[in-house]
């Protein structure tokens, strides 16, 4: 009897917390929405700046990215895949930036040793995380989003998803297509 009423227990509190430990699909900005203008820390090869969206549009599109925190497994290998994309990206005159709610001490280790110091990095305010829809509350930082941000402001691609897959593949197609298509004009 003791075991039933602990496992009728156990499963009412399992059930209860699935909403919380299981996020829903997440959702992101959709493209032609205005990208939030932000100023805010930055880490480029373990060397700190002042990173502003609107400097970095000057220069051609810019790939946001939120990832969730620092040298975890996820975000670890979508590090060393940004990092091994920045060639390509630049090339196409993009700038690839990655944001959490991380510190900038965390940061500055991170931009060198996962970002290996190819891409820069900034700390995401909660005003900023919740501006561009990358909010993760159980987890009290940023969800896995990427945004093509064009330089005149407005959002051109977006993918979100826990999942590591898709981000940088779709990224850089997205910001071909985007080149492709002013070519043509």
């Amino acid at each position: 009897m003791i075991f039933r009423k602990t496992a009728l227990f156990l499963s009412l509190a399992a059930c209860s917390l699935a909403p919380i430990a299981a996020p829903t699909a997440m959702a992101a900005l959709n493209n032609g929405a205005k990208a939030m203008d932000f100023t805010t820390q930055a880490v480029l090869g373990g060397k700190p700046f002042t990173f502003s969206l609107k400097n970095a549009l000057k220069k051609g599109p810019v790939v946001l990215y939120f990832y969730p925190k620092a040298f975890t497994s996820g975000c670890t290998i979508e590090a060393n895949q940004f990092a091994e994309a920045t060639d390509e990206f630049n090339a196409m005159g993009a700038t690839v930036i990655g944001v959490s709610a991380d510190d900038i001490e965390t940061l500055k280790k991170f931009s060198v040793e996962e970002c290996r110091s190819k891409f820069a990095v900034a700390v995401g305010s909660k005003k900023v995380i919740k501006a561009y829809d990358a909010n993760l509350p159980v987890m009290g930082g940023s969800n896995r989003t990427t945004y093509i941000i064009a330089p005149d402001g407005k959002i051109i691609w977006s993918h979100s998803s826990l999942n590591v897959k898709g981000h940088v593949p779709g990224a850089l197609a997205g910001v071909k297509a985007w080149q492709a298509a002013m070519a043509g004009k």
